[in-house]
């Protein structure tokens, strides 16, 4: 394993993570007085997991039929569309 490369994901999961729509239903579903904290994380977690897995899974599939090159292009574009679109509806 990679300790530089898992660093690397962590960090950039992790500040995409914050503050954004999954990070705030989590929030709102952890201020319930009635449910157990506990199982919020648990079930964040897990579809957190789960949604890695699948990217993880495309991202090999894919790289199979599309250069590198091209992927980080087609990913720097669409970054750069959202954050447009993102600032317009600003």
């Amino acid at each position: 394993m990679n300790l530089k490369i898992m660093l690397t994901v962590f960090l950039a999961v992790f500040v995409a993570e914050l503050g954004d729509k999954t990070q705030l239903a989590t929030m709102l579903f952890a201020a319930d007085k009635e449910v157990n904290k506990t199982t919020v994380f648990v079930g964040a977690s897990l579809a957190l997991i789960v949604a890695s897995a699948i990217g993880v899974m495309a991202g090999s599939f894919i790289s199979q039929y599309v250069s590198e090159k091209i992927l980080h292009y087609v990913a720097g574009i669409g970054f750069l569309v959202i954050g447009i679109l993102t600032l317009i509806k600003a």
